[in-house]
């Protein structure tokens, strides 16, 4: 008699809603054959291919996509009464998966995720960082963390902290006999260190003149699509870089790098924490929303 686990249906739906199985494989932690041969054994089992495969893409089969509109309300069931049972724990254990943009994971790593990790050992986390906006609950998501006006309308947020800034930098060295520019439009003739955006377009600096918001298309010798990657090309005096605040601060006190045009950078809205309404969220879940509240709460009152 054939035997099914849960492991075997979130296989099939990780795939289905990936469209890869390399992709579903790194959802899941598994090797891309470990999951070949699990989604082999199981369409052996059952006696049905479920996927269509060719060297360059993978969809479902007639029989697949029934299988997967049957087994995922019913897997919502089950994993909604193991949430039930979990929620009695003493003990927060399991996985979290949490999606948040590259410069939000940097800012919530030290006071959230690590400060969690400290306190419920038991738990893992998988954080992984998404320059697109996506759905979390359709990508199997527990937690998602984008700027507030990001968030979607039917999800709970936590406010992390105040309203966060950009900031304008470059290196002593590349400041030295260069004039300063004082206005965002004096940047036209300096060389900036461009970035890309996670759809391919030219990131444009944004400023403010009172009520009034600009953009200005800088230009120069290097285009990067990762903050990490410009910061460390502003360090070597390539250019001017445009960040979030979070990112230079600690260079910037440090005397490694000079703001420049702070007058006219913005204040944006705050990073959130969101997530779906759950009911009877288990003891892991609970308590990461009781520690964002937390935050939350302290960083109101600095």
């Amino acid at each position: 008699m054939a035997s099914y686990s849960l492991t075997d249906f979130d296989a099939v739906i990780a795939i289905s809603r990936r469209g890869s199985f390399r992709a579903a494989a790194l959802d899941l932690g598994m090797s891309t054959t470990a999951l070949s041969n699990a989604i082999a054994k199981l369409e052996g089992q059952l006696g049905v291919r479920l996927f269509n495969r060719t060297t360059r893409s993978v969809s479902l089969t007639d029989a697949g996509r029934r299988f997967v509109d049957q087994v995922t309300p019913a897997l919502k069931e089950i994993y909604q009464a193991l949430d039930a049972v979990r929620s009695e724990q003493e003990t927060p254990s399991g996985t979290l998966r949490i999606n948040a943009f590259a410069t939000a994971a940097r800012e919530i790593i030290e006071p959230l995720v690590i400060e969690y990790l400290r306190r419920f050992p038991d738990v893992h986390i998988d954080l992984v960082t998404e320059g697109n906006f996506i759905d979390i609950v359709a990508e199997g998501f527990d937690f998602g963390v984008r700027s507030e006006n990001r968030v979607p309308t039917d999800m709970i947020a936590i406010p992390l902290g105040p309203s966060r800034r950009y900031a304008v930098v470059a290196s002593p060295g590349y400041l030295a006999n260069r004039e300063l520019p004082r206005v965002p439009a004096d940047l036209l003739q300096h060389a900036c260190v461009r970035t890309r955006l996670p759809n391919g377009a030219m990131f444009r600096w944004q400023f403010k003149d009172e009520d009034q918001l600009l953009q200005v298309d800088v230009r120069g010798p290097i285009t990067l699509d990762e903050a990490t990657l410009a910061r460390k090309a502003v360090l070597n005096s390539v250019g001017i870089g445009f960040f979030m605040e979070s990112d230079v601060l600690e260079d910037i006190e440090d005397g490694r790098l000079v703001r420049l045009l702070e007058e006219w950078t913005p204040r944006i809205a705050p990073l959130c924490l969101y997530y779906p309404s759950r009911r009877n969220p288990p003891a892991a879940f609970q308590v990461f929303v009781d520690l964002a509240r937390e935050l939350a709460r302290s960083s109101h009152k600095r």
